[in-house]
């Protein structure tokens, strides 16, 4: 091969953390080990995957800070795994708050939202992924889909996501406050 036929480059591979609610554990883990296994599109970090890490605190900016720490600052992007119960979670609503920390030490994620595909094409949003996206994509940070049938398609949301940490930075809306216990489900009417 000469130097001017070189070969093409693979796609760049994001380290994309996941946030989920873990009664959809079944579902997220299929849809972890086709997008980033089988079809190769990114790279997943999971607190608590197979066991592991798993955070056990009550005290929410304990929780964020280690979370932040420990996953989040070894990746750019944060994949929300969205269920019919995922808004309802606490944890969700605490690793999206430590995706979008900014500061002089801390560079926000991007922020992406999926709709699994048991749900179907439509879903309840964690209230502060929702505080962050605009139905129209104008003007937000964040934007939220459903389910890919194509790695291109999930690898063009993913690097739109890495994008907007440097290009819709100013619309990130990161309140201080923190959903201290799991709301009630808007669907199935129970706190899980």
């Amino acid at each position: 091969m000469n130097w001017w036929t070189a070969a093409p480059s693979a796609p760049i591979r994001r380290k994309v953390f996941i946030s989920y609610y873990r009664g959809d554990r079944t579902a997220v883990d299929a849809f972890v080990a086709y997008w980033a296994g089988v079809q190769n599109v990114f790279i997943p970090q999971i607190v608590g995957a197979y066991g592991e890490d798993i955070i056990n605190s009550d005290d929410a900016e304990y929780v964020i800070g280690q979370i932040r720490t420990r996953h989040i600052a070894d990746s750019t992007v944060t994949m929300v795994l969205i269920g019919s119960c995922t808004h309802s979670r606490r944890h969700v609503d605490w690793e999206i708050k430590a995706s979008l920390r900014q500061g002089e030490v801390y560079t926000p994620n991007g922020l992406l939202g999926i709709i699994l595909p048991y749900q179907g094409t439509t879903a309840f949003l964690p209230p502060r992924f929702e505080a962050n996206w605009i139905r129209e994509n104008r003007d937000c940070y964040t934007r939220y889909y459903i389910a890919p049938s194509m790695p291109e398609e999930l690898r063009s949301w993913i690097e739109d996501a890495y994008g907007a940490r440097t290009t819709r930075a100013t619309f990130i809306r990161n309140p201080v406050e923190t959903m201290r216990y799991n709301g009630r489900c808007r669907v199935c009417s129970l706190t899980h």
